[in-house]
């Protein structure tokens, strides 16, 4: 947009004008509808609505956290989901508390979507009487690093909201973090209750969460794995494993939807590695650490993903331009061509003049992070135990093997030895609550593994909806996992509609979004018949393949534009019946 009364030459970046740009859209609209920017409620009763963005679960625990917090201060809180309100609907707030994801390089989380295209929209009100908070959480070995939550932010700000507190970027261990913001905006909203209301605040650690549970990332259940068992067949390019975890001895509660986190340890030979590149025995002592190196190497620090202070620290060490032109000009795509196939020490074995001590090289790993994947079971059958679906990442590169850090872990080196795990909850992806309505479930390769839970799930409670199945991989008679027992489903009556698509099994390629557009009209259908439709898998290419098939297949079923197909798809992300978990 351009900036009304702001010359093309003039001095600003690109984020000041964008900034501009915000702020003069905002006030035109002010000046054309009038808007009221005083308070609409007496501070006599406070209430701060509390809006959340979610891929996985985390901000909606988050939010709920805060409200609980509230609550135990004497305040009323609104909690709702981004896609549960009209952006609009933010000019009768007073006190807005936003928590919000970042999804991929940068998206907002597919519950905020929406919201996100109406809020940064020309016709938003100016909302000066407003008094905002945002809480954003992220990953930093993401480029675009809480980009949702800055966004955001900015945006409040451009529309005149006033911020009572500075935005806080979490990255994966957000706990602390989350919970010191919760209190400071705890502090900042007692400010505006009436007179007389001076009861000492309560922290964030200091009120009890009902309902939480009290494994978490921090104190984690020692699970022996009772079953790790190969899916996969011979002459498959994958090596897909079945695992089963015992929760019998109090154990964490679980649901179909939710993801099991498992904190791995690294692989002893990559550590031997490590040691032998920096030159030092394993129990060489390091400032400020309570555990020899080793130990560190091991158990708590990543040392096969580069971190991005990584290979930027490589970049200024070493004398290879083209890295360093890489880092210099922030190429995602160089960067991700650069990295493939590489971990950490490639990185340093490939730059011999990037010499680092080894406290700088402990400093430039991140701490280790435990690895989610959704749950393949449902707890209604399965009371006990918790099942994953997991391929195990092996690779030969550079004269050495690779291995995923938790895929292997679980794979190689759990053994008779209690995995450390806990749960995340994530209630947006869930069988659908009205069991007589038919369920489409889109999860090629191990994007199967929720899409099991839910059909153990249905089978539980007897629920009478039709369920659908896309699956495929590569090659039938060695990638078709859980063969026997959808085989079984379809039997007892319920799974009862199952469509394969096995890539490489002709001389023309098929996958799942193929055999959709096949049966576009049974699939329309469904949708019609307030189906609920579910994706799981990869995020890069499938997903966005099969939402394409989607919209194509609406437009042409029902015979409308791409816009109106976008406005149904739209529609059905509203009412919550077109949800994915993707990764």
């Amino acid at each position: 947009m351009k900036v009304p009364f702001l010359p093309e030459d003039a001095p600003f970046s690109d984020d000041q004008k964008s900034w501009l740009a915000g702020f003069y859209a905002g006030l035109h609209t002010q000046m054309l509808q009038g808007q009221q920017t005083t308070p609409s409620t007496s501070t006599a009763s406070l209430t701060a609505n509390i809006l959340y963005g979610t891929q996985t679960g985390n901000s909606e625990g988050l939010a709920e956290d805060l409200g609980t917090l509230m609550k135990a201060n004497g305040m009323n809180a609104k909690v709702a989901s981004l896609d549960e309100v009209e952006a609009e609907d933010l000019a009768k707030m007073d006190y807005i508390l936003l928590i919000t994801s970042t999804y991929g390089e940068g998206e907002m989380p597919d519950n905020a979507e929406l919201f996100w295209d109406a809020f940064k929209g020309s016709g938003m009100p100016r909302l000066e009487h407003v008094h905002f908070a945002v809480l954003a959480l992220g990953d930093t070995a993401y480029d675009d690093f809480c980009e949702a939550g800055k966004q955001f932010d900015l945006r409040f700000e451009q529309l005149g909201a006033k911020r009572m507190a500075t935005r806080v970027d979490c990255d994966v261990d957000f706990e602390e973090d989350a919970e010191a913001w919760s209190t400071h905006v705890i502090e900042e909203l007692s400010k505006f209750k009436p007179a007389g209301s001076d009861e000492p605040i309560a922290a964030a650690d200091e009120v009890e969460k009902p309902g939480k549970s009290k494994w978490t990332r921090k104190n984690p259940f020692l699970s022996p794995v009772t079953v790790n068992h190969l899916l996969s067949g011979e002459g498959s390019a994958k090596e897909i494993r079945h695992y089963e975890f015992d929760l019998s001895n109090d154990g964490p509660s679980y649901e179909a939807g939710d993801a099991l986190n498992v904190i791995p340890t690294n692989d002893p030979a990559l550590v031997a590695s490590w040691l032998g590149y920096m030159g030092v025995p394993g129990d060489t002592a390091l400032p400020g650490k309570d555990l020899p190196l080793e130990e560190l190497l091991l158990s708590q620090l990543e040392i096969s993903t580069p971190s991005n202070d990584f290979i930027k620290a490589v970049a200024e060490r070493t004398d290879d331009d083209h890295l360093k032109h890489i880092v210099g000009h922030g190429d995602k795509e160089a960067m991700e061509a650069y990295l493939w196939s590489k971990d950490a020490l490639d990185v340093a074995m490939l730059h011999p003049k990037a010499q680092f001590s080894v406290a700088e090289l402990v400093d430039l790993f991140k701490p280790l992070q435990h690895r989610a994947y959704s749950i393949s079971s449902s707890s209604k059958m399965h009371p006990d135990s918790v099942h994953l679906t997991i391929a195990a990442v092996r690779y030969n590169s550079h004269g050495r093997m690779h291995g995923g850090v938790a895929s292997c872990f679980l794979a190689d080196r759990v053994g008779s030895d209690p995995a450390r795990v806990f749960v995340s909850p994530n209630k947006s992806f869930r069988v659908p609550e009205n069991n007589d309505v038919p369920m489409i479930m889109v999860g090629p390769g191990t994007g199967i593994a929720p899409f099991r839970a839910f059909l153990q799930e249905r089978q539980a409670i007897g629920a009478q909806g039709k369920n659908w199945l896309f699956f495929g991989d590569q090659h039938e008679h060695c990638d078709f996992i859980y063969k026997d027992e959808l085989g079984a489903m379809q039997d007892a009556g319920v799974l009862h509609r199952l469509d394969l698509a096995f890539s490489r099994d002709q001389k023309e390629k098929i996958y799942v979004q193929t055999r959709m557009k096949e049966h576009g009209k049974d699939l329309y259908a469904a949708l019609q018949e307030g189906g609920h439709f579910y994706v799981c898998g990869d995020a890069t290419r499938m997903a966005k393949d099969v939402d394409q098939a989607l919209h194509a297949i609406i437009s042409e079923q029902a015979g409308v534009s791409e816009d109106g197909a976008v406005e149904y798809v739209n529609a059905l992300k509203k009412e919550k019946r077109y949800v994915r978990d993707v990764y």
